[in-house]
């Protein structure tokens, strides 16, 4: 299928290195998180950019430890060969309580070289 369209995945579709990121970072597992990056990955995150394992490391620490919040998976997209759109719900106690996150995966070499998490 080369249309170009977004296709819907459902969660247990998309590829197993998201999966296991998402469900490490659920879990604050920031080690088990940390091996689904590539070494040169970058994270894009509430207008800060993290580059590289130490950076992304630092932010997933204190991401894990910043609020509490549930968090579920809404919708999953896979964009083009190596792009996938996971959108998730937090709830918690952050400034407005609920927020729906678009997380933007770029794959490379079977991992996550890029990650972009905006609403």
């Amino acid at each position: 299928m080369h249309d170009n369209q977004p296709r819907t995945s459902t969660p247990d579709t998309l590829p197993e290195v998201i999966t296991r990121y998402l469900k490490a970072h659920r879990a604050h597992d920031t080690a088990t998180a940390m091996t689904a990056f590539t070494g040169e990955a970058t994270v894009i995150d509430d207008g800060n950019t993290y580059e590289g394992t130490e950076a992304i490391e630092g932010w997933l620490d204190r991401s894990a430890t910043e609020f509490t919040y549930t968090i579920h998976l809404t919708d999953a997209q896979q964009t083009d060969a190596t792009r996938y759109i996971a959108t998730h719900r937090l709830e918690g106690n952050f400034p407005g309580g609920t927020i729906d996150l678009r997380y933007q995966f770029t794959l490379g070499d079977g991992l996550i070289e890029r990650l972009v998490i905006e609403p």
